[in-house]
């Protein structure tokens, strides 16, 4: 899976010892430095040969209009894609005017690490130029956490054996327009056809528009504005060069690129640092001249507090994120390491976010083109929340600020609320496969969930009453007209039709189970929490009555609505159907289908995948998990059997799930295996696609896994529950959470649970294990001896259990792989009863002619 000698097991760094341009685009982005806000690619700072040259700004994007073959109301109509900023990366280094280029040098010591504890990359690397002199060259670079705006890049050469020229040459450059010109390209495999995971590319002649540029002494500054979404952007970046050498400084500037090139004439022995301290600064309608101005003052204070203290401020920084968030695997240094990458990706992706949004792919590259999605409710916020709660209300906050374009797009759909796009960076919907985009309307309640969950994990009701009510009001407004009655025998029912849930392999169904599992929680949680502002806080009801325009009778529709939500179930197969009709079609045979076919969705059409009962991801299995306590134990357990043999995990959306509930029926096996694929996602390169930049979902979901799986934490109704299972290879597991304003300390052992709340924290913390009650209060230690780690099942359940098996009509379960017909089968005999998909050559039927 990973090279071991060539990234050696580390607990608190990721270790490259030898450079390739094998995997070029994978090393970019497991060595991205980011905040949030700005992000870095792992480029060499040569800045020559690379995969993609990124420097990516949290919603810093264009837009473009999207072409639809065929147009229909209601479709989107702006795409909207993440800009490559200014590339500030490039220090480039010359010894006799020789430069070192890493895919020719004579390269005698390399080391490349990304440490998390200190929060910066690292590069150490000893060339031997044509003329034998030998160099050393040490290089660092951050992103500060602190001063979101900053990075601070620092280059030290050193001629160990001789007297020579060295040339420093340090550059800003517009790589959006310019691409390769100044810097060449990493040959790429050609790509085999469409890949929806990448980003799309701008038609346009020239995307960043430019507006002021100068220099000044060693300060350089580049500022454009964006073609079409008229966004701004300025970079300004200033040099410091410490050395007992002579040297002179040397400028050029033009509207795509800015040049401080440093002549030394260099002594053996005697090293030369440069410094370069870069800001950056982007808005949605600020002029490129005050942002300018923000750059300088930026690079001012920074400067004035002094580059040694940046870096120490970074440590601390760290200390702070991983005295609360790291989570501790006995035993492991390999997961150790993984995990800790995992957690640091998640600190990169939003820690600065400040009210943007967390992209799939963080600001580690341009894959799905920048865009939120689902994936930073259900995935990523779970970890905020019990770690950083902050960062979650400015994640949170950034879906409040989306109503007015959510509302309108629900009136475009003809519904009432607001809808929340499937993919967007400025809250319009830029999704244009309407079937697997628009609707999956379970993003409103995905989002409702993850403000339920922030609330009743923080108690800060202070940002339910006056912001978050709003969410959850206006999508649990749009349940109700989206969904509708049905009256038969017994008591009506409520239906919701023409959705798509997590599994894009299925889309456009009646009664998806994901769908109106979590939409009956987001009726609920809305009227519930309506009911309790007009008791607890009736100003704020007040205000929000007026806001929204609120019928007090709503929140009775919403609760009948919700206590009368159709939840499919098969009583024929003892299973809950993903769909209504999911159980009609035949069954995917994975376990046979060729791995160059693999994933699914590059090598078959979408109408050739809707057809089979097939998964992309966990979907009935994910409403296991969110809404556990609505199934029983003998119900998750039918579900999981059923559904984890059609399940291609083709999302890296699911592993993660698949492992918490692997775990909790008791698959402990083959749980750790899930967990592995999914710990591994990026640092594997398991899904050929960890160059376009970093799974954040995936990252978010190890930590549910190792917290909410093994670790067997849950918090329905806002109560605090363990029922550890602790995987049997592992010694131990621990971790800390936030609940409240307590910071609760756990540790999992084989024969205990022990809860540690720290000194001075808050009140005490009431919880359960396995269904006993306690409490801890503040200084205490409290340690649960354990009876075993649930059950135990072995091996993994697989496609031979749907062998005689029949639907609720009496009819066969049968699997097939689609195979291309090549003759028209003609039947003879006795029609073969649940025969799938077709024939192909070498089924048991006459394929001759008539007699």
């Amino acid at each position: 899976m990973i090279d071991r000698d060539r990234f050696p097991v580390d607990p608190w760094r990721l270790v490259e010892t030898s450079y390739s341009e094998e995997d070029t685009g994978v090393t970019e982005t497991l060595f991205a430095v980011g905040n949030g806000y700005l992000g870095l690619r792992g480029n060499q700072p040569e800045g020559r040969r690379a995969h993609e040259h990124g420097t990516f700004i949290n919603g810093l994007h264009e837009t473009w209009p999207i072409r639809h073959a065929e147009q229909a109301y209601g479709f989107a109509e702006v795409g909207q894609t993440i800009v490559n900023a200014p590339d500030a990366k490039v220090m480039r280094v010359y010894i006799d005017d020789e430069p070192l280029s890493l895919d020719v040098a004579d390269v005698r010591e390399y080391e490349r690490v990304l440490d998390f504890r200190e929060g910066l990359l690292r590069r150490h690397v000893v060339w031997c130029t044509p003329s034998g002199k030998q160099v050393q060259v040490d290089f660092d670079r951050i992103v500060s956490f602190d001063e979101k705006h900053l990075a601070v890049m620092r280059l030290t050469v050193t001629v160990l054996n001789a007297d020579a020229p060295v040339t420093i040459s340090c550059q800003l450059i517009n790589r959006q327009d310019g691409e390769d010109v100044y810097g060449g390209s990493v040959k790429r495999a050609k790509a085999a056809g469409f890949d929806p995971r990448k980003a799309e590319r701008i038609a346009a002649d020239r995307v960043l528009l430019p507006q002021e540029y100068w220099q000044e002494g060693v300060r350089s500054t580049l500022s454009y504005q964006v073609n079409e979404s008229g966004m701004t952007v300025a970079v300004s970046a200033d040099h410091l060069i410490e050395t007992d050498n002579d040297y002179e400084a040397r400028t050029l500037i033009e509207p795509d690129i800015a040049k401080n090139v440093f002549r030394v004439q260099a002594k053996q022995g005697v090293p030369i640092t440069v410094t370069k301290l870069v800001s950056y600064h982007s808005s949605r309608g600020v002029p490129a001249r005050e942002l300018v101005d923000r750059c300088r003052r930026t690079l001012d204070r920074a400067e004035f507090e002094g580059v040694e203290s940046i870096y120490a401020r970074q440590r601390e920084w760290m200390d702070a994120f991983w005295k609360r968030s790291d989570v501790r695997i006995g035993g492991h240094d390999d997961l150790q390491q993984a995990t800790r990458w995992c957690l640091f990706q998640l600190a990169q992706a939003a820690a600065r976010a400040d009210g943007q949004g967390v992209p799939a792919k963080g600001v580690t590259g341009s894959g799905y083109s920048g865009h939120y999605f689902w994936d930073t409710e259900i995935y990523v916020l779970p970890f905020l929340t019990y770690t950083s709660p902050l960062w979650a209300r400015n994640a949170l906050r950034m879906r409040a600020l989306m109503l007015p374009a959510a509302r309108r797009r629900a009136f475009q759909l003809n519904e009432a609320g607001a809808l929340f796009p499937w993919r967007t960076i400025n809250g319009e919907e830029a999704s244009a496969y309407y079937a697997a985009g628009t609707a999956q309307y379970h993003i409103n309640a995905d989002v409702t969930y993850a403000l339920a969950k922030y609330v009743r994990g923080t108690g800060d009701v202070d940002f339910l009453y006056r912001e978050g009510i709003d969410i959850a009001v206006e999508t649990a407004r749009l349940w109700t007209t989206l969904g509708f009655w049905r009256e038969g025998e017994g008591d009506p029912t409520f239906h919701i039709h023409g959705v798509t849930g997590p599994d894009e392999y299925t889309t456009v169904v009646n009664d998806n189970l994901f769908t109106n599992v979590m939409a009956r929680f987001n009726l609920r949680f809305a009227a519930r929490t309506v009911r309790e502002m007009e008791h607890d806080a009736p100003d704020a009801y007040r205000l929000m009555i007026d806001r929204l325009g609120l019928d007090p009778l709503e929140a009775e529709g919403w609760d009948l609505a919700a206590e009368a939500m159709h939840i499919p179930f098969s009583t024929a197969l003892g299973i809950h159907p993903q769909d209504s009709l999911f159980l009609e079609r035949e069954v995917w045979d994975l376990e046979n289908t060729p791995a160059e076919r693999r994933p699914l969705l590059l090598h078959f059409h979408p109408l050739v995948i809707y057809r089979f009962q097939v998964l992309k991801q966990a979907d009935v299995v994910l409403a296991l998990f969110l809404q556990g306590n609505h199934f029983s134990a003998e119900e998750k357990l039918a579900d999981f059997q059923y559904y984890d043999p059609l399940t291609t995990g083709d999302s890296t959306l699911s592993a993660v799930v698949q492992a918490i509930l692997a775990a909790e029926v008791g698959y402990q096996d083959l749980a750790l295996e899930y967990f592995e694929q999914s710990i591994f996602v990026d640092l594997g390169d398991l899904h050929h696609n960890a160059s376009d930049g970093v799974h954040v979902a995936s990252a978010g979901g190890v930590w549910t896994a190792l917290v909410c799986g093994f670790g067997g934490m849950r918090d329905h109704y806002g109560e605090l529950s363990f029922d550890p299972r602790l995987p049997a290879s592992w010694p131990e597991l621990s971790y800390t959470l936030r609940w409240h304003d307590a910071h609760l300390n756990v540790t999992l052992t084989r024969e205990a649970l022990t809860l540690r709340l720290d000194e001075g924290e808050g009140e005490p913390v009431a919880f359960s294990v396995r269904g006993t009650e306690y409490v801890v209060a503040p200084g205490e230690t409290l340690s649960v001896e354990l009876a075993g780690q649930g059950p135990v099942r072995g091996g993994r359940p697989t496609i031979e259990q749907f062998e005689d098996i029949r639907r609720e009509d009496g009819t066969l379960l049968s699997a097939s792989v689609p195979t291309v017909t090549t003759a028209i089968p003609i039947l003879t005999g006795p029609i073969p009863v649940g025969s799938a998909g077709g024939l192909g050559v070498g089924d048991d039927a006459d394929l001759g002619a008539d007699s």
